[in-house]
């Protein structure tokens, strides 16, 4: 056998191999194949085993699995006009994989592209306050305009999550004084309340007082008996004149 033979089956086999590596595709389950036949769209193939015919036919792989993507921080200006750097999580997936291949160039970066600027967009329209305390509603708003730009891109925007904003140090200062003024600002109100309540009660219970005949006298006497029982050197006391009036009424008069 001579070499010019076995160096032309050598050459045929691997011609073979290669051809049948480009004919025969194996797609996995989260997989689809978009099959372009001399440049002009074919249709979408997969899972499984596919066949391309060579030279003829190309085919782009896309994965349907949910995409994790970090947003990278971004500097936003909120409508109060503090400087802040947010950043964010965002979840997606391939629905239409025809028009993530057909409709947009790199659909990744096109959806991070996307998700940065409408960041910064949504959240410029909203106060620091609503930034830290509203943040389910602000994901809400970005999601649902993430997923209705990215629709023709055959793009499904599942979650999108803030993850910190940070703020700088006195900012940070300027936020806990306005806190501790803010709970300064309750106890007041607190005590105020306490202090009507109380003042409503003490009028009420001297409404009543002032009604009953003798109750007045009774309660006096039992304030000096508490005064009396405790350990005190010298109590001064005043008596005033309508429990004078009283005690003598009380007591028998003399013959």
């Amino acid at each position: 056998m001579s070499l010019d033979f076995l160096y032309f089956v050598t050459t045929v086999v691997v011609v073979l191999v290669v051809l049948i590596a480009n004919v025969i595709k194996v797609l996995r389950e989260y997989e689809r194949g978009v099959i372009f036949t001399l440049g002009r769209f074919y249709k979408v193939k997969g899972p499984g085993l596919i066949i391309v015919i060579p030279f003829i036919q190309q085919i782009v792989r896309v994965d349907l699995r949910t995409i994790v993507m970090d947003v990278p921080t971004q500097d936003v200006i909120s409508y109060d006009n503090v400087s802040v750097k947010v950043n964010a999580v965002l979840y997606y997936r391939v629905v239409d994989p025809q028009k993530a291949i057909i409709n947009v160039e790199r659909f990744m970066d096109a959806t991070s592209q996307l998700a940065q600027t409408t960041l910064r967009s949504v959240l410029g329209k909203h106060e620091l306050d609503e930034m830290l305390s509203e943040r389910d509603k602000l994901n809400e708003d970005i999601q649902e305009i993430l997923d209705r730009q990215t629709d023709a891109w055959g793009v499904k925007v599942a979650n999108v999550e803030i993850k910190h904003v940070d703020l700088d140090e006195s900012m940070i200062r300027a936020i806990a004084k306005q806190a501790e003024a803010e709970r300064q600002r309750r106890a007041k109100v607190i005590h105020a309340a306490g202090e009507q309540e109380a003042a409503k009660k003490l009028v009420e219970a001297a409404s009543e007082l002032s009604e009953a005949g003798g109750a007045m006298q009774l309660r006096y006497m039992q304030t000096l008996t508490e005064i009396g029982g405790e350990q005190n050197t010298t109590v001064v006391f005043p008596m005033p004149v309508d429990l004078m009036e009283g005690l003598k009424k009380m007591m028998p008069e003399s013959k």
